[in-house]
């Protein structure tokens, strides 16, 4: 009689992002009401992340033990993990999860997440006492230290709780950076001491065009709002528990036209007269360059960083039309004195004063880069209309974000299937599309190439008002850039793999109520 055939390997669970290194082993690990907790020095923070996020669904009390089955702790051995790196073992009897830094321990703790049965993501409490966790061995670092979202409060304003959210899931997919768009043509959204007026005024619209920018179409709906200070403050303490850092947008010296409709002594006219622009695309209204005007930017990046401390703060800088410089008295007056080429050149000198500014407050200035050579040095640089143009940023020496439209803009349409929601103008972004992205195309040279801190996606919310459509166009795109942005490695993306992966990945999204695009 022939021996039996030897059990089947255990399944490998499939997870978004990729893990670096991850191997099944038999049997699992149960969570239950008696379960406990040891945090060791300096994994407090996390212990305390885990129960939130366990304990609606769960109850779990995950009491604290010098003995506990679960074992978080910070191993200075594991430096070749970076600072979110991580090792988490699970067996059947106790589960450790081990890092060099707290935010390695923040990113395993997404991964036990998504290791338990989804309905542990609901947000109420659900029917079940015993909690399976498989057993494995990961060993997990990411490919890029920026993996970022952008998300656009300034054209349609979005509830903070929303926000929350927003960063909730940005979290569970192992991004670290929020991108904050507050102010623009349409709207200003942070209050500022100094300046009441901006959201008093400039976080307000008579209506909204409805359809492409210059249709002449409005809705005839007023549309406003703004958060305050406390709101900020505490969305970022809320964010930095979960390892995500906000990053601050304030546009300038173009994109203004909602502080010019507030404070209109800050432009090119002193006559002018400005309404919050209701319209898309590009205003022709800028910043002045005279002392008021360079005088109102550095007061209100000194309240931005008194609310963010992130060390980089984005400035915008891009789609600034030179015209009105052109036409101005003062603005030619400080091209003479200057001694500037002529009105355009007016851009880089004024970004140049504001990068000063912000450096010598000990912050990182970015900026949205159309060509890739026209901010400053000391800038870190977002590259979106041309890859290209990321490898002539990095070659001049600037830190590189990567973020290039065709492939990390969300607010384009998923697909050409008449039945999807409105969209940015354009041909479609798939899923398969961003998933095919390589912040770092092949070849560069090393040089350049380490420069690239990563990437991000972008959410601009022109045609997206209300926060069950922007998760509709964030979803689920958003899981294919986290995988790249976590797992790009040299063999290129696996889009086999990633949509197998992906079946796994959308009960979770679902036990989560996240609003997607069926696959």
């Amino acid at each position: 009689m022939s021996p039996a055939p030897p059990p089947p390997p255990p399944p490998v669970p499939r997870l978004i992002p990729l893990p670096t290194d991850i191997a099944a082993g038999p049997g699992a690990f149960l969570l239950d009401a008696h379960t406990t907790l040891r945090c060791a020095p300096g994994a407090e923070s996390a212990g305390a992340l885990l129960r939130t996020l366990l304990a609606p669904a769960t109850g779990l009390p995950l009491a604290p033990s010098p003995d506990g089955e679960i074992v978080l702790a910070l191993d200075p051995g594991l430096g070749r993990l970076g600072g979110e790196g991580y090792g988490l073992t699970i067996g059947p009897g106790e589960l450790l999860l081990r890092a060099a830094r707290p935010a390695g321990l923040l990113r395993g703790i997404q991964t036990i997440r998504q290791l338990l049965p989804p309905e542990a993501l609901s947000s109420s409490a659900q029917p079940r006492d015993r909690w399976p966790l498989p057993c494995v061995e990961i060993t997990d670092l990411p490919r890029h230290s920026w993996r970022g979202a952008m998300l656009d409060v300034a054209r349609h304003f979005q509830p903070i709780s929303f926000v929350r959210r927003y960063v909730d899931l940005l979290a569970f997919h192992k991004l670290n950076v929020l991108q904050l768009h507050l102010t623009d043509d349409q709207g200003w959204r942070m209050p500022v001491r100094a300046y009441p007026r901006l959201t008093e005024i400039g976080g307000h619209r008579a209506e909204t065009v409805v359809g492409p920018a210059g249709s002449g179409t409005y809705d005839g709906t007023p549309h406003g709002g703004s958060y305050t200070r406390r709101e900020l403050t505490d969305l970022v303490a809320y964010a930095a528990r979960r390892g995500v850092e906000v990053v601050p947008e304030i546009e300038m010296p173009g994109h203004v036209r909602a502080a010019l409709a507030a404070y209109p002594e800050l432009g090119n006219d002193p006559r002018a007269r400005h309404a919050v622009w209701t319209d898309w695309g590009v205003c022709d209204c800028v910043l002045g360059v005279h002392d008021l005007a360079l005088d109102f930017c550095r007061a209100v990046l000194e309240e931005v960083m008194e609310v963010f401390p992130s060390p980089y703060v984005h400035v915008g800088g891009d789609e600034c039309p030179t015209g009105e410089w052109a036409a101005s008295p003062s603005a030619l007056r400080r091209v003479a004195q200057e001694g500037l080429a002529g009105p355009a050149a007016l851009h880089g000198w004024f970004m140049g004063r504001i990068g000063a500014f912000l450096t010598g407050h000990g912050r990182r200035p970015m900026g949205w880069a159309e060509t890739g050579a026209e901010l400053p040095p000391g800038f870190t640089v977002t590259t979106w209309r041309d890859p290209a143009h990321g490898l002539a940023a990095a070659r001049r020496g600037h830190q590189v974000v990567m973020a290039h439209h065709r492939s990390t803009y969300l607010d384009y349409a998923q697909s050409a299937d008449p039945a999807e929601p409105p969209a940015q103008p354009g041909e479609p972004v798939s899923l398969r599309t961003v998933h095919a992205y390589r912040p770092v195309p092949e070849p560069w040279e090393p040089e350049a190439a380490a420069r690239v801190i990563g990437t991000q996606c972008q959410l601009w919310t022109e045609y997206a008002p209300t926060p069950g459509h922007l998760e509709y166009l964030t979803f689920p795109r958003l899981c294919a850039l986290a995988d790249r942005a976590w797992s790009d490695g040299p063999s290129g993306p696996d889009w086999t793999g990633f949509t197998e992966r992906m079946e796994a990945h959308q009960p979770r999204l679902d036990a989560l109520g996240v609003r997607y695009r069926p696959l």
